[in-house]
């Protein structure tokens, strides 16, 4: 098969940096992920900051924002579109959170495996 006959899969990474302390933008990533998947662009979220919070076992389940669905929904729809969530390990640390204390669905990761990540990306988004 010739170069231009593979399909080309597209690809964007979204960085997440708030967590519940502003469930708007907690949210987005995640609106704008489960879009991307609709069309079937591939899509990793990155929780960085504060952000990795979000990761921890039953902190979606309490994250509202007004006028967009609930966060859990937002994360269940997500994964199970095949989304893929990183979240930061120096950024867990910090919060003094245990791997066994976030979500079965998050892959804890270094640095470099982030940068890989928004190289391959035709994409990037921050919120």
């Amino acid at each position: 098969m010739s170069e231009s006959e593979v399909e080309k899969t597209e690809k964007i990474v979204i960085f997440a940096t708030h967590g519940p302390e502003d469930p708007e933008r907690a949210s987005f990533p995640f609106v704008m992920g489960n879009a991307a998947l609709a069309m079937d662009v591939q899509v990793t979220v990155v929780l960085q900051g504060v952000g990795v919070i979000l990761a921890k076992k039953g902190c979606y389940e309490h994250v509202f924002a007004a006028g967009l669905p609930p966060l859990k929904k937002l994360v269940d729809d997500f994964v199970s579109l095949g989304g893929r969530i990183l979240v930061c390990i120096p950024c867990i640390k910090e919060r003094e959170i245990e791997p066994d204390m976030l979500v079965d669905e998050a892959e804890i990761t270094a640095s470099g495996k982030v940068v890989l990540e928004a190289l391959e990306a035709n994409a990037t988004l921050n919120y």
